[in-house]
């Protein structure tokens, strides 16, 4: 029997385990393969392959039921959900419902989330910017959260790194708030993007109009060949799973590179409980494992954890692995674990109409959405009332249009004849909000889910720093729109609850000092060195970029150093 039990614990021992497989996770399975570390991914979702298991990728409209809607009774079922712009008939399989995996909102806020092999990977809206030093400098030139223990050109290798095989488009643009990468071309601007672009220019020295860069493939290279993925086909149905591969997801991508290592063990379907820490050894040694349908317990061991659950889920992780040593959550000596949360603020648009270029409309769909407007308030000094700023997209289009009034003949001829009406533009606040102390997750003390962990409790609001941006959005786009000759100009408040922008950040942030962070610079928990988290969990500040990008370069860092310590103690 005792031989029975070593090899029973040989077979669940591996040189690395990666919980989560969503963008972060999908990059440490692909990064620890690579240097011959055989490696375990549990997911807590089930498996989805790429290409097999997208069931509507290749669906005609009137091949859904409701013709992409998403049926009455799902909707009042799914209030939190259902607010997500890409829940609809066409991909509402790739997302958790409320009553599946409920959580405790002591604040408003919506919690979207993707339970399956590629996570939210499959998803995402593939927006992908850099982070400069204007970012990782902000806590501390501003005086918010805590110093980065990193700066840019501590991710600048990394960013290359990842960029080159994930195939990120865009245009080198120049500018030292939002630094080029290794770009494929960039998706083009319409003639009326390309006017404001051009409009704005000439008004204004350090505001500008870019195109989007995005993680589409516009043109592919020999290492996307080798990944199994084709060029982009410009079908703006991404959310459903791309069967050419032609945007980046651990499913089309990381996993499968993973897997054909031969040093890739999967396991979906598999809700970690715990981490275990191993008191004499001063180190984490495995994780706790439920198996999702028949709740049956099962431990893994590793010397090298990566924790990569998904921002809150990864702080539940933490908080719910308590030993003796550590009876506040792993690595939680300074109470800090779970706090200072943030996101970014997405409630504030604007639009307005264009009466020139009628002679033009648009030809084909553009993947990268159209036009992105960096940040251009408080980044070379302190202008405003309030902290930070925000990004903003742009985008213009044209579509057909009847004329309703009339009856009869008139009507029908009316309804047989559209017209194309004046160009619509649109542009939506990304606003970078400040961690605080307030802004938490912790454990619900009473509620646990079917797998007997306690609930999440979430209380993040927005702040008096929020308002003051969102009202400096409205003026500054109101402001730039009229230069350009728009009219009907609208501002429209969403006025949405945190969450539903899907950039949560932070409970585990990085910083210099164990006092006053969770992670060192290395993404490793300050008092359990050998658990990385590198999701967005770790993030001290948020910004104003989509978050993925930087995910993935502070990923393959982290994997990089972890597999170089490891060397060093086996040497």
């Amino acid at each position: 029997m005792a031989n029975l039990n070593i090899d029973s614990i040989k077979a669940r021992t591996f040189d690395a385990i990666v919980i989560g497989s969503g963008i972060s996770g999908g990059w440490a399975a692909k990064e620890l393969t690579d240097k011959g570390l055989k490696t375990l991914v549990v997911e807590r979702g089930r498996d989805v392959k790429h290409i097999k298991d997208y069931p509507t990728t290749n669906l005609y409209p009137w091949e859904f039921a409701h013709n992409g809607e998403i049926p009455q009774d799902i909707q009042k079922a799914n209030p939190v959900i259902n607010r997500c712009y890409a829940f609809r008939e066409d991909a509402m399989h790739f997302f958790v419902k409320d009553a599946e995996h409920p959580y405790v909102q002591e604040k408003p806020f919506d919690w979207i989330r993707g339970y399956q092999v590629g996570g939210k990977s499959l998803m995402w809206a593939r927006q992908t910017q850099r982070w400069s030093n204007f970012d990782f400098e902000g806590p501390a030139r501003d005086g918010f959260a805590v110093d980065w223990p990193i700066r840019y050109q501590d991710l600048a290798p990394w960013y290359s790194y990842v960029e080159k095989f994930a195939g990120i488009s865009g245009h080198a643009d120049g500018l030292p708030q939002l630094p080029d990468g290794e770009f494929l071309p960039a998706f083009p601007l319409n003639c009326v993007e390309d006017y404001f672009s051009k409009h704005v220019k000439s008004k204004y020295a350090n505001r500008h109009v870019i195109s989007a860069r995005c993680a589409h493939l516009s043109e592919p290279k020999a290492i996307h060949a080798q990944q199994g993925r084709g060029q982009c086909q410009n079908r703006t149905l991404c959310q459903r799973g791309c069967p050419f591969g032609g945007y980046f997801s651990s499913n089309s991508s990381t996993i499968p590179w993973a897997m054909r290592s031969g040093h890739l063990t999967l396991r979906p379907d598999s809700v970690v409980h715990s981490i275990l820490y191993d008191e004499q050894q001063g180190r984490a040694t495995g994780i706790r494992v439920l198996d999702a349908h028949t709740k049956a317990v099962t431990e893994y061991y590793a010397p090298i954890l990566f924790v990569n659950a998904g921002a809150l889920n990864t702080n539940l992780l933490l908080l719910n692995s308590i030993s003796h040593r550590f009876p506040q959550g792993l690595g939680n000596d300074n109470g800090l674990l779970g706090k200072f949360v943030a996101f970014h603020n997405y409630s504030a648009r604007i639009s307005a109409e264009y009466e020139g270029f009628q002679n033009l409309t648009t030809d084909g769909r553009n993947p990268a959405g159209g036009g992105y407007i960096p940040r251009f308030r408080n980044v070379f000094k302190q202008e405003t009332n309030f902290l930070r700023g925000y990004a903003a997209g742009f985008g213009a289009s044209r579509y057909f249009g009847s004329d309703s009034d009339g009856l009869g003949a008139d009507f029908k001829k009316s309804l047989e004849n559209p017209t194309l009406g004046p160009w619509q533009v649109g542009s939506h606040m990304m606003g970078e909000t400040i961690p605080k102390e307030t802004n938490y997750v912790r454990l619900d003390p009473k509620h646990k889910d079917e797998w007997g962990m306690p609930l999440l409790s979430v209380s993040v609001a927005y702040d008096d720093n929020d308002a003051k941006m969102k009202q400096d959005f409205y003026e500054q786009f109101t402001e730039m729109y009229t230069k350009a000759g728009f009219t009907n100009i609208k501002t429209i408040n969403s006025k949405q609850a945190p969450g539903l922008d899907i950039h949560e950040m932070g409970g585990v942030r990085m910083g210099h000092d164990p006092k006053t962070s969770l992670l060192n610079k290395w993404n490793q928990l300050h008092a359990c060195p050998n658990v990385y988290v590198t999701d967005g969990a770790c993030m001290t500040s948020t910004s104003t970029q989509n978050p993925s990008l930087t995910y993935m370069a502070l990923t393959a860092r982290a994997v990089d150093h972890a597999v170089q310590a490891a060397k060093r103690r086996d040497a």
